[in-house]
């Protein structure tokens, strides 16, 4: 299976060195840059699995990044690395969408088992219960059940997966491998064929146009709505 691809936003090159060193070593893809404006960037023109964010930085600070991020529906987990300890700046932290905070200096030890536990979670992002996909669409969360109509309708295990899959990375161009990664066990053999009948699958029931084929990319989910 895929790395988890991992952006880090840290500015003290030593550390943002230190920590690309110590995540590579753990086994993580780790893309780091070192001002707001380049993550931006990064974001936008690829995929992660996890967000690490120094907030003072450069061009953007890491709030009013991750603020942007979250307004655009990216729903990437993120953890704050940062300095700031004031009650506020935590409050703060938490309003604009990070699903952690960890303050400076920290044990690398503290850092990669916080990783792990959020890794291993469900993220939308979102206070309500559904999740609108389109006027007359809804997938309920807790219960990981879709809704045309209003009435439930089936999708296999792997389907109900990749629709998750597709719901928390709206708008971003998911590759075959980390579909892969997602949808399949580690012990079961993932194949182009099973995922092409799965979004012929989820196109049926939900529209052709909201899942884009992306040429030797990979696929993109494109809501009605957001």
């Amino acid at each position: 299976m895929s790395k988890k691809r991992i952006l880090l936003l840290e500015d003290d090159i030593t550390l943002n060195d230190t920590i690309t060193e110590y995540l590579e070593e753990q086994g993580y893809e780790v893309e780091s840059v070192e001002s707001g404006e380049e993550a931006m960037d990064k974001i936008y023109e690829n995929s992660y699995d996890l967000l690490l964010l120094d907030v003072k930085v450069p061009d953007i600070n890491g709030f009013d990044l991750l603020k942007e991020v979250r307004g655009r529906g990216n729903t990437t987990p993120a953890i704050f690395i940062t300095s700031l300890d004031s009650i506020d700046d935590l409050s703060e932290g938490y309003e604009s969408g990070c699903d952690d905070y960890i303050r400076k200096p920290f044990a690398l030890k503290e850092l990669a088992m916080r990783m792990t536990t959020i890794l291993k979670r469900d993220f939308f992002h979102t206070n309500n219960e559904k999740i609108a996909i389109d006027e007359n669409i809804e997938y309920d969360i807790d219960g990981n059940i879709l809704y045309i109509d209003g009435k439930e309708v089936s999708l296999n295990k792997k389907e109900s997966k990749l629709l998750k899959l597709f719901l928390q990375n709206q708008n971003q161009i998911l590759s075959h491998e980390r579909i892969y990664d997602a949808v399949w066990d580690y012990d079961e053999n993932a194949s182009e064929a099973s995922l092409r009948t799965y979004i012929k699958n989820l196109r049926k029931i939900l529209g052709k146009e909201k899942i884009v084929s992306i040429k030797k990319q990979g696929y993109k989910f494109i809501p009605g709505r957001t």
